[in-house]
Protein backbone atom coordinates (compact mmCIF):
# COMPACT_ATOMS: atom_id res chain seq x y z
CA UNK A 1 0.00 0.00 0.00
CA UNK A 2 2.84 2.28 0.63
CA UNK A 3 4.58 1.82 -2.57
CA UNK A 4 0.91 2.47 -4.02
CA UNK A 5 0.37 5.65 -2.16
CA UNK A 6 4.28 6.72 -3.31
CA UNK A 7 3.33 5.99 -7.23
CA UNK A 8 0.06 8.08 -6.74
CA UNK A 9 1.95 10.83 -5.14
CA UNK A 10 4.69 11.26 -7.73
CA UNK A 11 2.57 10.57 -10.57
CA UNK A 12 0.48 13.76 -9.35
CA UNK A 13 3.73 15.64 -9.65
CA UNK A 14 5.17 14.29 -12.80
CA UNK A 15 1.70 15.84 -14.49
CA UNK A 16 3.66 19.22 -14.01
CA UNK A 17 6.12 18.10 -16.58
CA UNK A 18 4.85 15.09 -18.42
CA UNK A 19 2.15 15.48 -20.17
CA UNK A 20 0.13 12.29 -21.50
CA UNK A 21 0.48 12.34 -25.44
CA UNK A 22 -3.02 11.27 -27.18
CA UNK A 23 -4.74 11.07 -30.13
CA UNK A 24 -4.56 13.64 -32.59
CA UNK A 25 -1.55 16.01 -30.29
CA UNK A 26 0.47 18.53 -31.74
CA UNK A 27 3.39 17.37 -33.18
CA UNK A 28 6.36 18.00 -30.31
CA UNK A 29 7.44 21.31 -29.76
CA UNK A 30 10.44 22.87 -31.70
CA UNK A 31 14.11 21.99 -30.02
CA UNK A 32 14.74 24.66 -27.91
CA UNK A 33 10.92 25.74 -27.56
CA UNK A 34 10.02 24.06 -23.65
CA UNK A 35 6.47 22.01 -23.76
CA UNK A 36 3.71 23.43 -22.11
CA UNK A 37 3.26 22.80 -18.49
CA UNK A 38 0.69 20.65 -17.72
CA UNK A 39 -1.08 19.11 -15.08
CA UNK A 40 -4.64 17.75 -16.79
CA UNK A 41 -4.81 14.29 -18.09
CA UNK A 42 -3.55 15.05 -21.90
CA UNK A 43 -2.91 17.99 -23.91
CA UNK A 44 -4.16 17.07 -28.25
CA UNK A 45 -5.70 19.02 -30.36
CA UNK A 46 -9.60 18.16 -31.05
CA UNK A 47 -10.50 16.56 -34.15
CA UNK A 48 -12.42 17.66 -37.20
CA UNK A 49 -14.10 14.55 -37.52
CA UNK A 50 -12.77 14.17 -41.09
CA UNK A 51 -10.08 11.57 -39.76
CA UNK A 52 -10.29 7.89 -41.45
CA UNK A 53 -11.19 5.52 -38.29
CA UNK A 54 -9.02 2.35 -37.85
CA UNK A 55 -9.66 -0.57 -40.17
CA UNK A 56 -12.24 -2.86 -39.17
CA UNK A 57 -10.21 -5.71 -40.47
CA UNK A 58 -6.93 -6.90 -39.23
CA UNK A 59 -5.05 -8.75 -36.67
CA UNK A 60 -7.96 -10.31 -34.38
CA UNK A 61 -8.61 -8.99 -30.66
CA UNK A 62 -6.64 -10.90 -28.68
CA UNK A 63 -8.54 -12.60 -25.72
CA UNK A 64 -10.11 -10.74 -22.93
CA UNK A 65 -9.47 -11.61 -19.03
CA UNK A 66 -11.70 -9.48 -17.62
CA UNK A 67 -11.19 -9.37 -13.78
CA UNK A 68 -13.30 -10.99 -11.37
CA UNK A 69 -13.56 -7.38 -9.06
CA UNK A 70 -15.90 -6.05 -12.30
CA UNK A 71 -18.90 -8.69 -11.12
CA UNK A 72 -17.95 -11.08 -13.72
CA UNK A 73 -19.15 -14.23 -15.10
CA UNK A 74 -18.43 -16.61 -17.54
CA UNK A 75 -19.08 -16.65 -21.01
CA UNK A 76 -17.47 -18.79 -23.49
CA UNK A 77 -14.18 -18.96 -21.17
CA UNK A 78 -14.13 -15.26 -20.76
CA UNK A 79 -15.20 -13.36 -17.93
CA UNK A 80 -17.74 -10.31 -18.82
CA UNK A 81 -19.17 -7.58 -16.82
CA UNK A 82 -22.51 -8.09 -15.00
CA UNK A 83 -24.03 -4.89 -13.37
CA UNK A 84 -21.31 -2.95 -11.86
CA UNK A 85 -22.30 -2.28 -8.55
CA UNK A 86 -22.65 0.84 -6.40
CA UNK A 87 -19.53 2.79 -5.61
CA UNK A 88 -18.19 3.79 -2.08
CA UNK A 89 -16.70 6.89 -4.13
CA UNK A 90 -18.91 9.89 -4.06
CA UNK A 91 -19.62 11.21 -7.20
CA UNK A 92 -18.78 15.00 -7.72
CA UNK A 93 -20.66 17.87 -9.68
CA UNK A 94 -18.02 19.78 -10.95
CA UNK A 95 -14.40 20.22 -11.53
CA UNK A 96 -12.21 22.79 -10.97
CA UNK A 97 -9.72 23.44 -14.08
CA UNK A 98 -7.11 26.02 -13.94
CA UNK A 99 -6.86 27.88 -17.45
CA UNK A 100 -3.14 27.44 -18.26
CA UNK A 101 -3.89 30.74 -20.90
CA UNK A 102 -5.58 32.80 -18.51
CA UNK A 103 -4.91 32.01 -14.91
CA UNK A 104 -8.74 31.66 -14.24
CA UNK A 105 -10.24 28.73 -12.50
CA UNK A 106 -13.37 27.53 -14.65
CA UNK A 107 -16.12 25.64 -12.39
CA UNK A 108 -17.10 22.63 -15.20
CA UNK A 109 -20.02 20.33 -13.88
CA UNK A 110 -18.75 16.78 -14.61
CA UNK A 111 -21.20 15.67 -17.86
CA UNK A 112 -19.51 18.47 -19.74
CA UNK A 113 -15.94 18.34 -18.68
CA UNK A 114 -16.42 14.39 -19.49
CA UNK A 115 -17.51 15.42 -22.92
CA UNK A 116 -15.00 17.90 -23.57
CA UNK A 117 -12.07 15.40 -22.61
CA UNK A 118 -13.58 12.61 -25.29
CA UNK A 119 -14.12 15.34 -28.27
CA UNK A 120 -10.62 16.57 -27.64
CA UNK A 121 -9.15 13.24 -27.63
CA UNK A 122 -11.06 11.44 -30.19
CA UNK A 123 -12.78 12.09 -33.32
CA UNK A 124 -16.53 11.48 -33.95
CA UNK A 125 -16.24 9.14 -36.38
CA UNK A 126 -14.78 6.73 -34.07
CA UNK A 127 -16.73 3.86 -32.76
CA UNK A 128 -19.11 4.83 -29.93
CA UNK A 129 -17.58 1.59 -27.81
CA UNK A 130 -14.54 3.61 -28.11
CA UNK A 131 -15.98 6.74 -27.00
CA UNK A 132 -17.25 4.87 -24.20
CA UNK A 133 -14.15 3.74 -22.92
CA UNK A 134 -12.22 6.69 -23.54
CA UNK A 135 -15.46 8.65 -21.45
CA UNK A 136 -14.40 6.35 -18.56
CA UNK A 137 -11.01 6.51 -18.47
CA UNK A 138 -11.37 10.26 -18.58
CA UNK A 139 -13.66 10.52 -16.06
CA UNK A 140 -11.69 8.27 -13.33
CA UNK A 141 -8.43 10.02 -14.10
CA UNK A 142 -10.32 13.41 -13.52
CA UNK A 143 -11.30 11.43 -10.03
CA UNK A 144 -7.57 10.54 -8.91
CA UNK A 145 -5.96 13.57 -9.84
CA UNK A 146 -9.06 15.26 -7.88
CA UNK A 147 -8.57 13.23 -4.87
CA UNK A 148 -4.74 13.43 -4.87
CA UNK A 149 -4.60 17.21 -5.14
CA UNK A 150 -6.97 17.49 -2.05
CA UNK A 151 -4.52 14.88 0.10
CA UNK A 152 -1.30 16.77 -1.65
CA UNK A 153 -2.38 20.22 -2.46
CA UNK A 154 -0.42 22.21 -5.09
CA UNK A 155 0.58 25.50 -4.63
CA UNK A 156 0.65 26.09 -8.59
CA UNK A 157 -3.43 24.90 -8.99
CA UNK A 158 -4.12 27.52 -6.88
CA UNK A 159 -7.62 25.13 -5.70
CA UNK A 160 -7.67 23.87 -8.62
CA UNK A 161 -8.22 20.39 -9.16
CA UNK A 162 -5.73 20.33 -12.43
CA UNK A 163 -5.03 22.20 -14.98
CA UNK A 164 -6.02 22.58 -19.05
CA UNK A 165 -5.71 24.95 -22.12
CA UNK A 166 -9.37 24.71 -23.51
CA UNK A 167 -8.74 28.06 -25.96
CA UNK A 168 -5.88 25.74 -27.26
CA UNK A 169 -7.60 22.62 -27.10
CA UNK A 170 -5.09 20.89 -24.87
CA UNK A 171 -6.54 18.66 -22.61
CA UNK A 172 -10.42 19.77 -22.49
CA UNK A 173 -12.19 21.87 -24.77
CA UNK A 174 -15.55 23.72 -24.38
CA UNK A 175 -18.45 22.85 -26.44
CA UNK A 176 -18.78 26.27 -27.99
CA UNK A 177 -14.94 25.19 -29.29
CA UNK A 178 -16.04 21.83 -30.12
CA UNK A 179 -18.94 22.80 -32.22
CA UNK A 180 -16.33 25.13 -34.28
CA UNK A 181 -14.08 23.23 -35.10
CA UNK A 182 -16.54 20.43 -36.27
CA UNK A 183 -18.06 22.53 -38.59
CA UNK A 184 -21.03 22.50 -40.36
CA UNK A 185 -21.55 18.91 -38.76
CA UNK A 186 -21.16 20.27 -35.60
CA UNK A 187 -24.66 19.07 -34.20
CA UNK A 188 -24.24 15.37 -35.35
CA UNK A 189 -20.75 15.17 -33.83
CA UNK A 190 -21.67 17.04 -30.84
CA UNK A 191 -24.71 14.50 -30.37
CA UNK A 192 -22.04 11.44 -31.19
CA UNK A 193 -19.91 12.70 -28.36
CA UNK A 194 -22.86 13.37 -25.92
CA UNK A 195 -24.81 9.87 -26.54
CA UNK A 196 -21.62 8.13 -25.71
CA UNK A 197 -20.53 10.54 -22.68
CA UNK A 198 -24.36 10.03 -21.55
CA UNK A 199 -24.16 6.19 -21.33
CA UNK A 200 -21.35 5.86 -19.20
CA UNK A 201 -21.00 9.16 -16.93
CA UNK A 202 -21.92 6.91 -13.53
CA UNK A 203 -19.09 4.78 -13.96
CA UNK A 204 -15.51 4.44 -13.13
CA UNK A 205 -12.33 2.17 -12.50
CA UNK A 206 -11.31 2.10 -9.05
CA UNK A 207 -8.58 -0.30 -7.68
CA UNK A 208 -8.12 -1.33 -3.90
CA UNK A 209 -11.45 1.78 -3.35
CA UNK A 210 -9.88 4.25 -5.10
CA UNK A 211 -10.34 5.63 -8.29
CA UNK A 212 -7.28 4.55 -10.82
CA UNK A 213 -4.65 6.30 -12.52
CA UNK A 214 -5.79 6.02 -16.24
CA UNK A 215 -3.67 7.02 -18.33
CA UNK A 216 -3.95 6.78 -22.02
CA UNK A 217 -2.36 7.57 -25.14
CA UNK A 218 -2.75 7.84 -29.15
CA UNK A 219 -0.93 4.68 -30.32
CA UNK A 220 1.66 1.94 -28.51
CA UNK A 221 3.87 -0.04 -30.52
CA UNK A 222 1.93 -2.67 -30.85
CA UNK A 223 1.68 -3.43 -26.53
CA UNK A 224 1.63 -1.02 -23.97
CA UNK A 225 3.88 -0.20 -21.26
CA UNK A 226 4.75 -0.57 -17.30
CA UNK A 227 4.30 2.61 -15.66
CA UNK A 228 7.28 2.13 -14.29
CA UNK A 229 9.17 3.18 -17.26
CA UNK A 230 7.84 6.26 -17.62
CA UNK A 231 7.01 7.55 -14.19
CA UNK A 232 8.81 6.81 -10.94
CA UNK A 233 6.76 3.92 -8.85
CA UNK A 234 4.41 1.50 -10.49
CA UNK A 235 0.90 0.89 -10.22
CA UNK A 236 -0.21 -3.16 -10.91
CA UNK A 237 -2.92 -2.45 -13.63
CA UNK A 238 -0.75 -0.02 -15.43
CA UNK A 239 1.53 -3.11 -16.90
CA UNK A 240 1.89 -4.53 -20.83
CA UNK A 241 -1.53 -5.14 -22.85
CA UNK A 242 -1.53 -6.25 -26.39
CA UNK A 243 -2.90 -3.76 -28.73
CA UNK A 244 -2.58 -4.91 -32.34
CA UNK A 245 -4.86 -2.87 -33.87
CA UNK A 246 -2.28 0.05 -33.20
CA UNK A 247 -0.22 -1.65 -36.28
CA UNK A 248 -2.52 -0.42 -38.58
CA UNK A 249 -2.89 3.08 -37.10
CA UNK A 250 -2.45 5.91 -39.31
CA UNK A 251 1.31 7.23 -37.94
CA UNK A 252 2.17 3.82 -36.53
CA UNK A 253 5.59 4.16 -37.56
CA UNK A 254 8.00 7.63 -37.82
CA UNK A 255 11.32 8.51 -39.42
CA UNK A 256 13.25 11.50 -37.33
CA UNK A 257 16.62 12.28 -38.23
CA UNK A 258 19.14 14.82 -36.34
CA UNK A 259 22.50 15.69 -37.72
CA UNK A 260 24.73 14.85 -34.97
CA UNK A 261 25.07 18.13 -33.95
CA UNK A 262 21.87 18.82 -33.33
CA UNK A 263 21.70 15.75 -31.52
CA UNK A 264 24.40 16.91 -28.86
CA UNK A 265 23.30 20.46 -28.89
CA UNK A 266 19.60 18.87 -27.86
CA UNK A 267 20.94 15.96 -25.02
CA UNK A 268 23.03 18.28 -23.53
CA UNK A 269 20.47 20.71 -23.12
CA UNK A 270 18.41 18.05 -20.87
CA UNK A 271 21.32 16.32 -19.94
CA UNK A 272 24.19 18.69 -19.23
CA UNK A 273 27.62 16.80 -18.54
CA UNK A 274 27.48 14.25 -20.79
CA UNK A 275 30.68 13.45 -22.17
CA UNK A 276 30.32 12.78 -25.65
CA UNK A 277 33.52 11.81 -27.34
CA UNK A 278 34.91 12.42 -30.89
CA UNK A 279 33.13 9.30 -33.12
CA UNK A 280 29.45 9.92 -32.78
CA UNK A 281 29.34 6.87 -34.16
CA UNK A 282 29.85 5.79 -30.87
CA UNK A 283 27.52 8.20 -29.00
CA UNK A 284 24.08 5.89 -28.53
CA UNK A 285 23.57 2.15 -27.89
CA UNK A 286 20.27 1.07 -26.55
CA UNK A 287 21.56 -1.25 -23.50
CA UNK A 288 18.04 -2.11 -22.83
CA UNK A 289 14.16 -2.62 -23.60
CA UNK A 290 10.82 -3.49 -21.96
CA UNK A 291 9.19 -6.75 -22.55
CA UNK A 292 6.60 -4.83 -25.09
CA UNK A 293 9.85 -3.18 -26.78
CA UNK A 294 10.22 0.20 -25.40
CA UNK A 295 13.60 1.67 -24.52
CA UNK A 296 14.06 1.20 -20.88
CA UNK A 297 17.62 2.30 -21.11
CA UNK A 298 20.45 4.05 -22.96
CA UNK A 299 24.05 4.66 -23.29
CA UNK A 300 24.35 8.22 -24.31
CA UNK A 301 28.19 9.39 -24.16
CA UNK A 302 29.03 8.10 -21.10
CA UNK A 303 26.13 8.35 -19.29
CA UNK A 304 22.89 6.45 -19.21
CA UNK A 305 19.61 7.54 -19.64
CA UNK A 306 16.22 6.41 -19.55
CA UNK A 307 14.39 5.58 -22.65
CA UNK A 308 11.91 7.92 -22.15
CA UNK A 309 14.24 10.53 -20.90
CA UNK A 310 15.97 10.15 -24.70
CA UNK A 311 12.41 10.73 -26.15
CA UNK A 312 11.73 13.52 -24.40
CA UNK A 313 15.05 15.20 -25.03
CA UNK A 314 14.97 14.88 -29.10
CA UNK A 315 11.37 15.10 -29.73
CA UNK A 316 10.68 11.50 -30.84
CA UNK A 317 7.01 10.51 -30.89
CA UNK A 318 7.76 8.00 -28.60
CA UNK A 319 10.49 5.51 -26.51
CA UNK A 320 9.79 2.20 -29.34
CA UNK A 321 12.79 3.20 -31.47
CA UNK A 322 15.43 1.66 -33.28
CA UNK A 323 18.87 4.39 -34.17
CA UNK A 324 20.95 4.22 -36.71
CA UNK A 325 24.10 6.76 -37.61
CA UNK A 326 25.09 6.93 -41.27
CA UNK A 327 26.64 9.97 -42.85
CA UNK A 328 27.03 12.18 -39.82
CA UNK A 329 23.16 11.91 -39.37
CA UNK A 330 21.33 9.71 -37.01
CA UNK A 331 17.72 8.38 -37.71
CA UNK A 332 15.28 7.33 -35.49
CA UNK A 333 13.03 4.33 -36.49
CA UNK A 334 9.74 5.42 -33.72
CA UNK A 335 6.90 3.44 -33.65
CA UNK A 336 3.91 4.34 -31.37
CA UNK A 337 2.45 7.91 -30.16
CA UNK A 338 2.83 8.55 -26.40
CA UNK A 339 4.12 7.33 -23.59
CA UNK A 340 2.45 3.52 -24.51
CA UNK A 341 0.90 3.42 -20.81
CA UNK A 342 -2.45 2.63 -20.27
CA UNK A 343 -5.43 2.45 -22.41
CA UNK A 344 -4.60 3.20 -26.27
CA UNK A 345 -6.71 5.01 -28.15
CA UNK A 346 -6.12 3.88 -31.49
CA UNK A 347 -5.71 0.27 -30.04
CA UNK A 348 -9.34 1.09 -28.28
CA UNK A 349 -10.78 2.24 -31.57
CA UNK A 350 -9.57 -1.39 -33.41
CA UNK A 351 -11.00 -3.34 -30.72
CA UNK A 352 -14.24 -1.75 -30.78
CA UNK A 353 -14.26 -2.24 -35.05
CA UNK A 354 -13.25 -5.59 -34.04
CA UNK A 355 -16.60 -5.77 -31.97
CA UNK A 356 -15.40 -5.35 -28.18
CA UNK A 357 -17.65 -3.63 -26.04
CA UNK A 358 -16.00 -0.71 -23.75
CA UNK A 359 -16.16 -2.65 -21.09
CA UNK A 360 -14.05 -5.21 -22.78
CA UNK A 361 -11.81 -2.77 -24.11
CA UNK A 362 -11.48 -0.98 -20.70
CA UNK A 363 -10.51 -4.54 -19.26
CA UNK A 364 -7.64 -5.10 -21.86
CA UNK A 365 -5.93 -2.15 -20.82
CA UNK A 366 -6.21 -1.44 -17.22
CA UNK A 367 -6.33 -5.62 -16.02
CA UNK A 368 -7.20 -6.47 -12.68
CA UNK A 369 -9.15 -3.35 -11.87
CA UNK A 370 -12.91 -3.01 -11.00
CA UNK A 371 -16.03 -1.18 -13.08
CA UNK A 372 -18.25 0.71 -10.51
CA UNK A 373 -21.46 2.83 -10.88
CA UNK A 374 -21.74 6.35 -8.81
CA UNK A 375 -24.02 8.43 -7.96
CA UNK A 376 -23.21 12.16 -9.89
CA UNK A 377 -23.68 14.85 -6.65
CA UNK A 378 -25.99 17.79 -7.63
CA UNK A 379 -24.54 20.97 -7.36
CA UNK A 380 -25.48 23.50 -4.41
CA UNK A 381 -26.99 26.66 -5.90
Amino acid sequence: MKGALLFIAIFALSMLVIPMIALNSRPPPAPGIPPVTQVNPAPPSINNGEDEPVSPTGPPVSPVDISAGFGAQTVEGNQIWAEPPLSNVPGVSYFRILDERTGEIHIVPVRDYVRGVVAAEMPASFHPEALKAQAVAAHTFALHQQMVHQRIPNPALRGADFSADPTGRMGFVTEEVARLIFGYREDEHWQIITDAVDEVLELILKHEGEPIVAAFHAISAGATEYASNVWVGNAPYLIPAPSQGDLLAPGFESIESLDASLLHRLLLEHHPGIVFGDNPATWLEVTKRSSSGYVTTMRVGDTTLRGIDVRRALYLRSHHFEVDFSGGEFTFTVRGYGHGVGLSQRGAEHMARQGATFKEILANYYPGVGLYRIEIAQREQ
